[in-house]
């Protein structure tokens, strides 16, 4: 009898603590709040083992640096007894996927159009943490996106949602548009119901995908994803993979914005992170004016910032070539005297695109015999 009272007064202690973070995390800005044992996603470890074996990871080597810890939360941390996940919406209030016919403009990905969602999460998640500990004891750490955490596995059997055909966390209430933090503790808490898969037969995130970098339901190959290409990617963007970009510059929410599942985001979610206006829809030809001062200034606090001027004008002039406007030829000509190569080789794509070929071999006459990057005479060849 002793034991079943003790046993009682644990459950109830943990239901008073989940109750207590709920209210808290509702309060802080989150949306959804959710709780899982570190041990509760057994496949994860041999799915992320498949993702590498196939090298979808592309050059993203922390990846399989960091495959233990990745593998088990208790890899990474070995006194965790609870994972708590929380999500905050993010859904925008019109398609992203609309920018898409103004090819004179860029399409930044919507998560990218706020303050760093990093700094964001990871300050609401301290503040959240550190009052669990004045009531609860124990230790705790928090991590956002950048941790080797398999937030969307746990996440998923934490019962916040799903993950989909498109690899990304799908929730009943708010669509594809989560983001994700986490809180590991040395308290045990009592664990919440796994949710199931809703997908059916739904592909339409799969067929939404402008460079087929899904080569099957629930797996990603990141050397054909825009997101990668535009991001992490440090070189020139693939040739065979420039035309599908069109004037995405950072990121790609396409297979995102396509989820059905998003109209409840769309009904149901308090917009919490708005948007900067200069930055939904901004002008390519504003955007290819930026020097690396103006640059590290426009996107102060964006996450856009992180990949640095280089990258995002590498992105920029595919987009202008794909563009196929006369009038940014002159915006982008400026850049095949730039000092990166990668940025010139783009320029020299970019107005191949553009160009009536007696133009473009003329400029090619004049500015390739100096050239002495062979990466960039390959671009004029």
């Amino acid at each position: 009898m002793a034991t079943l009272i003790s046993e009682q007064q644990t459950l109830d202690r943990q239901r008073k603590l989940k109750r207590f973070l709920q209210e808290e995390a509702l309060a802080n800005g989150f949306d959804v709040i959710a709780f899982t044992k570190p041990d509760a996603i057994p496949m994860a470890p041999a799915r992320l083992r498949d993702f590498l074996d196939h090298g979808y990871h592309a050059d993203m080597l922390w990846m399989e640096e960091t495959e233990e810890r990745r593998s088990h939360p208790q890899k990474l941390w070995e006194d965790v007894q609870s994972v708590i996940m929380l999500g905050m919406n993010y859904g925008p209030n019109i398609d992203p996927r609309l920018v898409h016919e103004h090819p004179d403009q860029a399409a930044i990905s919507v998560y990218a159009q706020n303050r760093d969602y990093h700094d964001i999460i990871k300050g609401k998640l301290k503040q959240l943490a550190s009052r669990f500990i004045a009531r609860a004891g124990g230790d705790i750490k928090v991590f956002v996106d950048t941790a080797p955490v398999m937030e969307k596995p746990l996440a998923e059997a934490a019962g916040l949602g799903w993950q989909g055909k498109h690899t990304n966390l799908v929730s009943r209430d708010f669509g594809s548009w989560l983001f994700l933090g986490s809180i590991f503790t040395s308290i045990a808490l009592e664990p919440d119901q796994q949710d199931k898969n809703r997908c059916g037969s739904c592909e339409a995130c799969l067929t939404a995908c402008p460079t087929n970098a899904f080569p099957a339901p629930y797996k990603i190959d990141a050397r054909r994803c825009i997101s990668y290409l535009t991001i992490e990617n440090k070189g020139p963007i693939p040739k065979e993979l420039r035309k599908s970009i069109g004037n995405r510059v950072y990121g790609c929410d396409d297979c995102l914005a396509a989820c059905p599942w998003n109209k409840f985001a769309v009904e149901a979610r308090e917009i919490k992170l708005q948007a900067r206006d200069d930055l939904k829809a901004p002008e390519l030809k504003d955007l290819l004016l930026l020097d690396d001062a103006a640059f590290r200034t426009f996107f102060s606090g964006s996450p856009v910032k992180r990949i640095g001027r280089n990258r995002f004008m590498r992105n920029l002039l595919i987009a202008a070539g794909n563009s196929g406007l006369e009038e940014l030829v002159p915006y982008v000509q400026a850049h095949l005297s730039d000092i990166d190569p990668v940025v010139r080789g783009s320029a020299i794509w970019a107005l191949k695109q553009m160009l009536p070929l007696a133009d473009f071999s003329k400029l090619r006459d004049e500015i390739c015999p100096k050239e002495t990057d062979q990466t960039v005479i390959a671009e004029w060849n």
